[in-house]
């Protein structure tokens, strides 16, 4: 089969029902070829033979493509949506005497690590497009826990993202409460370990990692204070921006609820989950006019 690597490819034995990169080729000690596969919206990696894969046809793709931007947008222009509701009660509530001021968001602040440079590009973006600020580094699953502690010292935020792909190994019949069956959760442990001892506050600095099937009690247990996968299921690329997006906009004096963190993910419960977290969103007033 003339399959190469960057090609876009669907795997016969699961239906076809999601759509990988290839982002590598090896040869078996049986002289079989394999691919190392990387979902083009589902934070997964996957191996398969060669032999079960067949490119997506160009109809399926442009179907694909749109079905996942459709459900991106949607998503942000309902936390837009919400978070304008949010704003307005907070004019409400202001006393007469301060109405003539104008008052400034501060929102948390974000280091987003990840494994995809593809991804990582993508969440950036959004990031942006929710005025959320925002520090992106792109650093492979493996090596985050060396680099993290030097970064949060760096950029001192309050957000700390750590994703990339992940992925239960074998045919679904390994334990799932083994780690060491997981492509990725321990690294996404360690790293977590680190900022904690750089950060034990769990409200000073709030942390998401995991990627898609994660082991997520592990994960929680470490110190983060949400992660994937409670159900082991693909969560999809932009579910920690989602998660991030609710801790940067709930006020200080307020608790992040799971329901709605988890709601506001594109994935939802059996994706996402965590713990009781506060916010990080600030007002500040007066606002500098601008000449």
């Amino acid at each position: 089969m003339d399959v190469q690597v960057g090609d876009l490819v669907i795997r016969k034995s699961h239906g076809g029902d999601i759509v990988f990169k290839v982002t590598e080729m090896f040869v078996d000690n049986d002289q079989q070829t394999h691919c190392i596969l990387k979902g083009l919206h589902l934070r997964l990696m996957a191996d398969s033979p060669i032999d079960d894969l067949e490119p997506i046809e160009a109809e399926n793709l442009r179907n694909e493509i749109v079905r996942m931007e459709s459900m991106h947008n949607d998503t942000l222009r309902q936390v837009l949506m919400r978070r304008g509701r949010e704003r307005e009660q907070v004019e409400l509530r202001r006393a007469e005497a301060t109405k003539k001021f104008t008052f400034f968001d501060l929102p948390g602040r974000v280091l987003h690590l990840d494994g995809d440079e593809e991804y990582l590009k993508m969440c950036l973006k959004t990031y942006n497009q929710l005025t959320i600020p925002a520090e992106g580094r792109w650093v492979e699953e493996a090596k985050q826990a060396d680099v993290v502690t030097a970064l949060l010292e760096e950029i001192r935020p309050d957000i700390l993202v750590l994703t990339g792909h992940d992925a239960l190994s074998g045919n679904g019949k390994k334990d799932i409460n083994d780690i060491n069956n997981y492509r990725n959760s321990k690294h996404f442990v360690a790293a977590v370990k680190k900022a904690r001892l750089f950060e034990p506050s769990r409200d000073d600095l709030v942390i998401f990692a995991g990627a898609c099937q994660s082991h997520f009690e592990a994960i929680l247990h470490s110190g983060a204070n949400f992660a994937s996968s409670p159900n082991r299921i693909f969560i999809h690329a932009y579910d920690p921006v989602f998660i991030a997006e609710k801790v940067a906009f709930t006020p200080i004096n307020k608790t992040v609820e799971v329901s709605d963190a988890i709601t506001a993910s594109v994935t939802g419960v059996d994706g996402v989950g965590g713990l009781e977290t506060r916010g990080k969103f600030r007002l500040g007033m007066p606002k500098t006019p601008i000449k």
